[in-house]
């Protein structure tokens, strides 16, 4: 088994969204400060079982946001991608068509984690069936999704996680009929967001989708300043944090930019001992 980090462009948001203070996108419309430009990484594991991609990353229709009705959408936040960044070419270029790819599993349907969607066609796309429920129609664009750019044919696996305890996460759900790969309910992010979990050995490889913009975040139970609920985001993070003092583990959110390395270094969130 293998996993490719795939950056997919970068993304730059409020310095108020990595952290939060208390008063959510108030805070985030008033900060005047921006984050410097940081990666959207997609992940590819070859497994035995077929290509699984977790996330699809940025697309270059995000270069068009500012025509959005969500006004986070159109001022708060700022993309840079060229087309042979999206995911598909990345995974050509790896040798990974897109009929090689059998499931493509999304943390959430923000849009720098769908917007790659286009390139998998023939895939079966698994959201969480909460997820999908919030960012449907009028009411999903005013919540930031962007419904209305989905593929037309996209008609994905809603999942449910089921109260199987996985670690130190209460809800799980196995990806593959070897178990080595499990989806774990992680809200806070939004509420219905899960990461994935890849068994590889001894060593778990935690695909953190935004349960933090960094490995440090997460670390100091930092919430960012988007959650919903803060004590739910709170709780998740404390709950990676066990989990990665239980085992060997390597944390990976989308836009930490040590992420790549830190999978290629197999650099755990704690080290042993």
């Amino acid at each position: 088994m293998r996993i490719h980090p795939i950056q997919t462009g970068t993304v730059k948001i409020k310095t108020a969204q990595v952290k939060g203070r208390g008063h959510g996108l108030v805070d985030i419309f008033l900060d005047p400060n921006w984050t410097d430009w940081v990666p959207t990484f997609a992940w590819a594991i070859e497994h035995p079982e077929g290509v699984i991609v977790v996330d699809s990353g940025q697309g270059t229709h995000l270069l068009e946001h500012s025509r959005e009705l969500n006004p986070y959408v159109r001022w708060e936040v700022g993309f840079q991608i060229e087309r042979e960044q999206e995911i598909g070419p990345q995974l050509r270029a790896l040798g990974i068509g897109a009929r090689d790819v059998r499931k493509v599993v999304l943390t959430h349907l923000h849009m720098d984690h769908d917007g790659g969607l286009a390139h998998f066609p023939n895939s079966e796309i698994i959201v969480p069936a909460g997820e999908l429920a919030q960012a449907r129609g009028l009411l999903g664009r005013l919540r930031g999704y962007l419904p209305h750019r989905w593929p037309t044919w996209f008609d994905p696996t809603p999942v449910e996680l089921p109260a199987e305890q996985f670690g130190s996460f209460k809800r799980s759900r196995r990806l593959t009929k070897a178990g080595d790969i499990v989806a774990v309910a992680t809200p806070g992010h939004t509420p219905n967001h899960m990461s994935v979990v890849v068994q590889d050995g001894d060593t778990a490889i935690f695909l953190a989708g935004d349960t933090s913009y960094n490995q440090a975040l997460m670390l100091s139970g930092t919430v960012d300043g988007v959650s919903a609920g803060v004590d739910i985001a709170k709780a998740t993070l404390d709950a990676i944090k066990a989990f990665a003092q239980s085992r060997p583990t390597i944390y990976l959110p989308t836009h930490d930019p040590e992420s790549g390395l830190r999978l290629v270094n197999r650099q755990l969130a704690v080290s042993a001992g």
